[in-house]
């Protein structure tokens, strides 16, 4: 059951909608199934002789004697909204059971506290089978405002209680931190241009893409208007500095502001995470890109341990630079796993956010390493599949994060992140896996990497050994002493890096942490060559998925 309140100003206005046909013919037999008075509100739906502009007045009665004591002015924002519609596959309730449901939100709310005899007036308009409006002016009898602080959080409060008594589904509970939906409007004009998204959902998708690639503010608004959308930055009257902005898909004239899109995507949230930077302070590109995908693991494989490590606002900062990190992995990474990988940077942008306030700056490596994949060149096969499972397990780790602070929305998104790269993972390394235990070494060769697995790791020997994927793992053991590693060391390193005791597939996850280290000759050529004169910055490019790019159908 999801509540969803909202304020305005027009009472009539809003009684017309709800009595009305609807923009689709949608409304049912518009009716009244609860109120203040139900005697003393006149039902346009029940009774032909009650016109909506007597149902206004009687609505906005002490809302006028109100304004007549401003002298003229009504009180802003006096329309109070709320619609409260049950889940997909739920039962149909009643007009009484929603009349129960009116009451004990206008109550949980502060609009109309239980035997408040000078509370607002309101109405509950029912013109659907699976849903309500609740609509009330905010100005009580005694001429005072209503205590209806925090009201959307104590709305769902009370639903989630609704849900149990009512044998209905159960929903996430939020904290507030939920980006706003689409309105029914914005969700009809999608249908009839034949868009898959509302232009809210569809702003937002790209809003997120594009700050995970840039370092400035400025970056961000130039890249948005590279890509068609339209840019309206707000100045500050009083200090003559941009201090907001709106955007709106091409060709369109309705802009969304920031905040409206996600909270974390106001102005002020992302300039906390994306501050001015000179140019000599940008990324410079490096002789070997690869340098940069182990990099990421690396600051990835970090960010899981901050997990642990009972610092909330540090935890919460590398989970918004984690989300950087998958839209950039999902753009660098093409192919038919593609997909995949932006639907999992697309459900953690709900796993990103909480109540609890994060601390960006401890996250500046991981969210420097996620800004420099951006820029990086496809690494094919090991490297990308070694980052691809460590996000894996870091998405698992932020359900549970998510789950012990009670954050119910943003638990369930992590999860939902998880299944996508965790399909994501079984689409790249079963054939790469399949393939290094088919070039498994020669026996000989096998028997003393067995022995060095027993004298580097004695206390999971046995488990990597019985492991399916101990042929791989001995493949690119023998590979990596081809590329100068010293082979009991490199296991001593890897299995330092974290834990093992919780590792289904110990052999497997060896395997990617030794795909993820860098090759020795390779390196050692790397020190010895220039390829860049000291002090010459180079711009990074700042690059857009090309699924991303706006289309023009949008208006």
């Amino acid at each position: 059951m999801v509540p969803d309140v909202s304020t305005g100003s027009n009472t009539l206005g809003l009684i017309n909608y709800l009595f009305g046909k609807g923009r689709r013919d949608e409304h049912i037999d518009p009716h009244i199934v609860a109120a203040w008075d139900m005697a003393g509100a006149p039902d346009p739906g029940r009774d032909p002789a009650a016109t909506y502009s007597l149902l206004a007045k009687r609505l906005d009665h002490h809302v006028d004697l109100r304004t007549r004591e401003l002298g003229g002015k009504k009180p802003p924002k006096h329309v109070w909204h709320c619609p409260v519609r049950t889940a997909p596959g739920d039962r149909y309730l009643t007009d009484a059971e929603w009349a129960e449901v009116a009451r004990r939100v206008v109550a949980a709310t502060g609009i109309a506290p239980e035997g408040d005899d000078q509370a607002c007036r309101w109405i509950a308009v029912r013109h659907a089978d699976d849903h309500i409006h609740i609509l009330a002016t905010t100005v009580r009898a005694d001429g005072r405002r209503p205590r209806s602080n925090r009201d959307g959080w104590r709305a769902q409060r009370e639903c989630r209680k609704i849900e149990a008594e009512f044998g209905l589904r159960q929903l996430k509970s939020g904290d507030l931190t939920a980006p706003k939906t689409p309105t029914g409007a914005e969700r009809a004009k999608a249908e009839r241009l034949g868009q898959d998204k509302a232009t809210r959902e569809w702003l937002r998708e790209r809003a997120y893409a594009v700050a995970a690639a840039v370092h400035s503010i400025e970056d961000y608004f130039t890249v948005l208007t590279s890509l068609g959308i339209q840019v309206r930055p707000r100045v500050s009257a009083k200090t003559n500095e941009v201090d907001g902005y709106s955007l709106a898909a091409p060709g369109d004239t309705i802009f969304f502001g920031g905040s409206a899109l996600a909270p974390d995507l106001s102005y002020n949230r992302l300039a906390e995470r994306l501050p001015t930077q000179d140019v000599a302070d940008r990324p410079q590109q490096v002789a070997d890109p690869s340098t940069t995908w182990r990099r990421t693991e690396c600051a990835v494989r970090t960010a899981r341990t901050v997990l642990d490590s009972g610092d909330d606002a540090s935890a919460q900062g590398h989970l918004d630079a984690f989300a950087d990190t998958l839209h950039n992995l999902a753009r660098v990474t093409p192919g038919p796993h593609q997909g995949e990988l932006r639907a999992a940077a697309t459900a953690f942008n709900r796993a990103r956010r909480s109540a609890i306030r994060a601390d960006h700056e401890a996250a500046t490596e991981l969210r420097q390493a996620a800004r420099e994949l951006n820029h990086a060149a496809n690494i094919p096969g090991g490297l990308a599949i070694a980052l691809i499972f460590t996000a894996l397990h870091l998405a698992r780790a932020a359900a549970k994060w998510h789950e012990q602070r009670g954050h119910e929305q943003q638990a369930a998104a992590a999860e939902e992140a998880f299944r996508h790269l965790q399909e994501t993972y079984r689409q790249t390394a079963e054939p790469v896996l399949a393939d290094l235990a088919q070039r498994t070494p020669r026996p000989q060769t096998v028997q003393r990497l067995e022995a060095t697995v027993r004298q580097a790791v004695p206390d999971h020997a046995d488990r990597i050994l019985a492991d399916a994927a101990w042929p791989a793992l001995a493949t690119t053991l023998a590979r990596a002493e081809s590329a100068g590693h010293n082979a009991r060391r490199l296991l001593t390193e890897v299995v330092a890096q974290r834990e093992l005791d919780t590792a289904e597939r110990p052999a497997e996850v060896l395997n990617w942490r030794i795909t993820a280290q860098p090759n020795k000759r390779a390196q050692a050529a790397n020190t010895r060559s220039t390829t860049q004169r000291p002090g010459t910055p180079v711009h990074p490019r700042t690059a857009v998925p090309p699924q991303q790019q706006p289309s023009t159908r949008r208006r």
